[in-house]
């Protein structure tokens, strides 16, 4: 993917050094955002349930507040405004929210993506506290699959003081991926702006180059978890789709943001989308297979556990989202 104005736009959301601050804008602190810890604590951010065999455990990192002016690139701030309103959602910010997936395949657990680690905003970073409440410790993690290597995707993997956090996975990622946030000629030539994302990276996987392993599309990259091509958000981004039994769950990645503005309004463009004719075209075909086929989705920043169904509605979609049930 060539660098032009167009991603420099969306390098002023990735580009953050993660030294002194979040990679990726998503996971920035606003001035209106509580700090964390500041007044009552919800129940542990996890929430479980089963695609044939496989029991998929949905973990929660917390949320960023994303101010709108800007955030939609081709629409007007009132029609952002107004589809906000009717979601009866906040009209001056955003609630983003962190949702990663752990798949539990007969005792082997794949983690998808990673969260923010301890380089998000104030009110992130409620990962692994969330993860051992659900039972889970990071040792046990035998793989971890990157969807695309956005700071609030990758940094989970890596603690600020160079901690690496899941010792015994196997870390997967789309090949695309790697081979454009990894080239330093590509890097060395990005616009200022842009270079703390390559640099976010290099944080990441540096230590551990040599053993990353890089995955192709279409192919299955552990059991019963096969990679969709979803490029435009970055370049090589990855939705997956999960399979077992008469079980199947469409992986959305960043297909969209939030639902209320991105699944309703698939035209729209977030400042995040590198390539936005490319994520446009990507999100209405995968939007409109999984409301064809009837099919669960799960999306990285839908609201918590951010599984559900998509359905047509005029020249776009609605998100309905899964009944909670006690039962998994």
């Amino acid at each position: 993917m060539p660098i032009t104005r167009r991603t420099i736009l969306a390098s002023t959301a990735l580009a953050a050094t993660p030294i002194v601050g979040p990679a990726l804008a998503q996971t920035a602190p606003s001035a209106t955002a509580p700090a964390q810890g500041a007044g009552s604590r919800q129940a542990p951010g996890f929430y479980r349930y089963k695609v044939g065999d496989i029991e998929v455990t949905a973990i929660n990192d917390g949320f960023a507040q994303r101010p709108l002016e800007g955030f939609v690139r081709n629409a007007e701030l009132s029609q952002v405004q107004q589809a906000m309103q009717e979601a009866f959602l906040p009209g001056n910010a955003l609630p983003i929210t962190f949702n990663t997936l752990v798949l539990n395949n007969g005792g082997r657990l794949t983690l998808i993506d990673t969260g923010n680690g301890d380089m998000g905003a104030p009110t992130s970073g409620r990962w692994m506290a969330n993860f051992r409440a659900a039972g889970f410790d990071p040792a046990q993690v035998n793989t971890v699959v990157i969807s695309h290597f956005h700071g609030d995707h990758i940094n989970g993997l890596r603690l600020k003081d160079g901690t690496a956090v899941f010792p015994n996975a196997e870390v997967m990622v789309p090949s695309a991926e790697w081979t454009f946030w990894m080239d330093d000629a590509r890097m060395n030539q990005a616009p200022e702006g842009m270079k703390g994302a390559f640099q976010g990276v290099r944080r990441v996987f540096g230590p551990i180059a040599n053993n990353v392993k890089r995955y192709e599309m279409d192919k299955e990259v552990v059991p019963g978890l096969t990679a969709v091509a979803a490029p435009g958000h970055t370049p090589g981004h990855t939705v997956y789709m999960l399979s077992s039994g008469n079980g199947k769950l469409m992986i959305m990645s960043d297909t969209t943001n939030h639902p209320a503005l991105f699944v309703r309004n698939p035209d729209w463009s977030a400042v995040f989308d590198m390539d936005a004719d490319q994520a446009r075209a990507t999100r209405r075909r995968l939007l409109d297979m999984a409301a064809s086929e009837r099919a669960q989705v799960a999306f990285y920043h839908a609201p918590f556990p951010g599984t559900g169904h998509i359905a047509k509605e005029g020249n776009g979609f609605r998100f309905v989202p899964v009944q909670w049930n006690p039962a998994v």
